[in-house]
């Protein structure tokens, strides 16, 4: 064996062991939990007496449970009203920003990012004061002036969703926004300059200038989304308890009805897990299948 060879070895296994600690803990608290909910999902078991094996029961009651449909069918209305909302509100904010001077640019920047920094729970019960359905209520007394409402907001079947991904929009934007403007300063100025020099306005400068440079990140940030949309729990636990008439009962949000909601199934919660991880994965797969060619 050649020294050569011998120091790359060494090195290699000096890196491992640098590395282990982080591995083992990265194992503990990530790979076996997962582990662990696959075995639940076969299994019964409330945490106290001896688990039981169920096999697919778990998987047929969850899939027969006819609240599931609503679930999903919230789920994506959830996801479909956050991609149509929340997906260009932050890119749009990232080039209006990136427009300005570089002094003003940080403090617009720490302003647009200022809602991630209050607290979830706080931020959502806020919120949630706003939505009082009366005519006093923050938002209906503001849109008493334009002649509309009072509104229902969150004890209306219709507006319940659209209000929570309001909240969710407004709660979520600022950190898509630091990454966009990180992504713009990589776009080359010249490019800028060529299109200015061919007439464009700041929009068609966008259409053919910044959105084709930063398409990756663009892809990247859209599937990001879809996943988080997919698991959102947080704003209908605590602003409708995925009412009213569980016009608002997401996912993850029966997925706790299964674990804490009386009966204690954790066996049919933890099958409902893996099935969204499973449509997750699929989805990330075949996401990242088709816009190959569009992120290179």
């Amino acid at each position: 064996m050649s020294q050569l060879h011998r120091t790359r070895r060494r090195g290699s296994l000096t890196a491992l062991l640098v590395a282990l600690p982080a591995l083992l803990v990265f194992a503990v608290f990530s790979w076996w939990p997962i582990l662990r909910g696959l075995v639940m999902s076969v299994q019964k078991t409330n945490f106290v007496g001896p688990a039981e094996w169920v096999g697919w029961s778990n998987f047929a009651y969850v899939l027969g449970d006819p609240l599931l449909g609503a679930a999903v069918l919230n789920t994506l209305l959830f996801a479909l009203l956050a991609i149509l909302f929340g997906f260009p509100l932050p890119l749009a904010l990232a080039v209006v920003i990136s427009t300005v001077s570089a002094r003003r640019r940080g403090l617009y920047a720490g302003l647009a990012y200022l809602p991630v920094i209050v607290p979830p729970v706080v931020a959502i019960l806020l919120w949630k004061f706003a939505y009082d359905p009366g005519a006093t209520g923050l938002f209906n007394a503001m849109l008493s002036g334009l002649g509309i409402g009072p509104l229902p907001w969150l004890n209306s079947a219709s507006l319940a969703m659209p209000s929570i991904v309001l909240q969710a929009t407004w709660a979520g934007a600022g950190t898509s926004v630091l990454i966009y403007l990180a992504a713009l300063t990589a776009v080359r100025p010249e490019l800028y300059e060529a299109a200015m020099l061919d007439g464009a306005g700041i929009w068609r400068r966008v259409w053919t200038v910044t959105l084709p440079q930063i398409r990756g990140i663009v892809l990247v940030m859209l599937l990001l989304q879809l996943i988080g949309a997919a698991q959102v729990f947080t704003e209908p636990f605590l602003m409708t308890g995925g009412g009213p008439q569980n016009a608002t009962t997401t996912v993850l949000l029966l997925m706790y009805r299964y674990a804490f909601g009386g009966s204690a199934d954790y066996g049919a919660a933890t099958a409902l897990g893996v099935l969204l991880a499973i449509v997750l994965a699929l989805l990330s797969f075949l996401y990242l299948r088709l816009t190959r060619r569009w992120g290179s």
